[in-house]
């Protein structure tokens, strides 16, 4: 099994993909959207992924984007994230 990554440096990573995706984590929280368990589990999520070298590349090559790569653990939740925030907003 893969040990799991430092809990800040992937709180940090999912910060940063949620802002090039658009799917504001914080704005997401505070309307409810997630819960703080939501939250620690997408952490969790992201400190056991095996691919954080091409997410940092990712990452590093993208302001912008309209959904996360392929390999992150997280992407249909910031995409949904994303798009409840779209609706809310509409």
């Amino acid at each position: 099994m893969h040990p799991l990554g430092d809990a800040l440096y992937h709180l940090r990573l999912l910060g940063l993909m949620g802002k090039t995706t658009e799917a504001d984590l914080v704005e997401a929280f505070e309307a409810g959207r997630i819960s703080s368990e939501d939250w620690a589990d997408m952490v969790n999520r992201c400190r056991a992924c095996e691919g954080i070298e091409t997410c940092e590349r990712w990452l590093a090559a993208h302001d912008k984007a309209e959904e996360a790569p392929g390999c992150c653990k997280n992407a249909k939740v910031l995409l949904r994230l994303r798009a409840e925030k779209e609706k809310a907003e509409a």
